[in-house]
């Protein structure tokens, strides 16, 4: 059994899905349906792709939730549908916080790579502005000794 976690860009282009979809999708071939775990915090962009081609490629999913209000906080309208959907076929794990915040949000990371054999990381490779993002949870892998591999295809953006 394999488990790998995902971190990566929330704010992806129209045009960057498809490429790291099928960049996902391409690192995910070289597993076996019923030897797959994919964990992931299910935020839009990379996190819902990544859970995406794991339940495409007949793996389970984890949802790790940073809090207990981060379903009707944080996720919006239009995400809401995907999130749902990954959610209920999934084994769903709440930290235990109140609100979305960078506390939790850090703490759902921690437990993310608690989980993992490797680390997904759609990640344009810029340096972290602040605690708790992509760049900072590449580094606590690494600094764990947890192999990363690092998803940007050619042409991939990030929005605004």
């Amino acid at each position: 059994m394999t488990t790998i976690a995902v971190t990566g860009h929330m704010d992806l282009t129209e045009s960057t899905v498809p490429l790291v979809g099928e960049a996902l999708r391409n690192v995910l071939r070289e597993h076996r349906a019923g030897e797959l775990t994919g964990v992931t915090c299910l935020a839009r962009g990379s996190d819902t792709l990544f859970a995406e081609a794991v339940v495409e490629a007949g793996g389970r999913l984890v949802v790790v939730l940073p809090s207990r209000d981060y379903r009707q906080a944080k996720v919006k309208p239009d995400h809401a549908p995907a999130f749902d959907r990954l959610a209920a076929a999934a084994e769903v794990v709440t930290m235990p916080y109140d609100a979305a915040n960078r506390e939790a949000y850090e703490a759902a990371n921690g437990e993310l790579l608690k989980r993992a054999d490797r680390l997904v990381a759609v990640w344009d490779g810029v340096p972290s502005t602040g605690k708790g993002g992509t760049a900072d949870t590449v580094e606590q892998a690494r600094d764990a000794g947890l192999p990363v591999d690092v998803v940007w295809p050619s042409g991939a953006e990030r929005g605004a």
